[in-house]
């Protein structure tokens, strides 16, 4: 803790605070940057990977690794799951909605912009389709381009138009006042919709689409469904559409607190949020 916080709030104060010799502190940051055996090194990799359901590559492992204090090239990481026989899950193809035009198209305003500045500045959003047995499942979240959290989500076993507009609800619910994101999808069905469309304008809300079929425009939509597929879903086995529903919230709910980023400074999405507005 007191390495973390030195360069902000300097060593002789935090030493004080946490009534720490400097001897003792020194002592323990060698410690840490001894290097680490091989096999005790497997070891670390070995849980990280499985505390994390194999959802972990080596970059990411490497994150952790320096997170718990210890120096270490992400070469070594990857040949040392190399050698343990460990690799991170492999991402399936997309579910598409597009069914033609059924209502007006919006301007591309986002125009591949995933950055922002600030949370609640950007949001994209999307559906993607899932098969368990004979029966099928739809996810529908909104993901904050700040920070790709997912504000909010919806999660069913039918593709009606409450999929999408409950969730808008959901999201808009969160927003203060003067919050007003861009709203970037796809030409999906329920976006052209009037009633998606009208929520969006009672909310002051400006909508956006993608080109067709440029699914490009939305990479970061595709990109968090990619993940979410790779991590929980594909491979693995269920033995209900219940039971899949419960898995997406349970991981959601992981992706957003727990999953590190290492575009968010190997910080979960929320851990990143919280740290941005401390920091303002």
């Amino acid at each position: 803790m007191v390495d973390e916080l030195k360069a902000q709030y300097g060593l002789q104060n935090l030493l004080k605070a946490t009534r720490l010799a400097k001897s003792v502190y020194y002592y323990h940051r060698n410690a840490l940057k001894k290097p680490c055996s091989d096999s005790e090194l497997k070891s670390q990799i070995t849980s990280i990977y499985h505390k994390h359901k194999g959802r972990y590559g080596y970059r990411r492992i490497t994150c952790a690794l320096r997170a718990m204090g210890l120096v270490i090239n992400h070469k070594r990481v990857q040949r040392l799951m190399a050698v343990l026989g460990l690799k991170s899950k492999v991402r399936p193809k997309r579910y598409r909605s597009y069914r033609g035009d059924v209502g007006s198209i919006a301007e591309n305003v986002l125009n591949r912009d995933f950055t922002a500045q600030r949370p609640n500045q950007k949001w994209v959003t999307d559906v993607t389709e899932f098969k368990v047995n004979n029966q099928k499942v739809y996810l529908s979240p909104v993901i904050d381009l700040f920070n790709q959290e997912v504000v909010s989500y919806e999660v069913r076993k039918s593709l009606a138009l409450p999929l999408v507009t409950d969730m808008l609800r959901r999201a808009t619910r969160k927003l203060e006042a003067h919050e007003k994101p861009i709203v970037h999808s796809d030409q999906g069905w329920q976006y052209q919709n009037r009633l998606y469309k009208r929520h969006l304008d009672e909310n002051g809300l400006k909508q956006s689409m993608s080109r067709k079929g440029n699914c490009l425009d939305n990479a970061v939509a595709e990109n968090f469904f990619g993940i979410l597929k790779s991590e929980m879903y594909h491979g693995e086995v269920f033995n209900s559409a219940d039971e899949l529903i419960e898995s997406i919230k349970e991981y959601i709910d992981y992706y957003n607190n727990e999953r590190i980023k290492l575009k968010l400074k190997g910080l979960s999405p929320i851990q990143y949020r919280n740290q941005a507005l401390v920091a303002a």
